[in-house]
């Protein structure tokens, strides 16, 4: 069985930083593209970045290029994203998730697909001052 839990938000002032991480279990998550992707009430669920199975080739929506950095540890199964320079519209549930299907990857953007299918419960980052 798929489980993908994360941990790491917060409230955090503007300007601050955070470091997000998912724990994976129940597949191989070395052979897996992976995802970060974030949901508030009123924009619905927004894909933020990804990462290819190796961890060589990473993509970033636009609204966190620079500021957000994806990572991960094939050895620990784990999957991270930095935060920093947050702003109040970085608040939000943010979700990692797994592409459903293994060896591939996408590109510049992948399709929701890709980051729709498995995702973990989440964790609430806040950004107020």
């Amino acid at each position: 069985e798929v489980q993908l839990v994360e941990s790491g938000g917060g409230l955090v002032q503007p300007g601050g930083s955070l470091t997000l991480s998912c724990a994976a279990s129940g597949f191989v998550f070395s052979n897996y593209a992976m995802s970060w992707v974030r949901q508030t009430p009123g924009k619905g669920l927004e894909w933020v970045s990804s990462i290819n199975r190796l961890g060589g080739m990473t993509t970033y929506a636009d609204s966190v290029k620079e500021r957000f950095t994806i990572s991960r540890d094939n050895a620990r199964d784990k999957l991270y994203l930095q935060l920093n320079s947050l702003a109040a519209e970085d608040t939000a549930m943010y979700h990692c998730a797994k592409d459903p299907l293994p060896l591939r990857w996408f590109g510049s953007r992948p399709p929701p697909e890709v980051w729709n299918a498995y995702r973990g419960q989440g964790t609430q980052v806040t950004v107020s001052s």
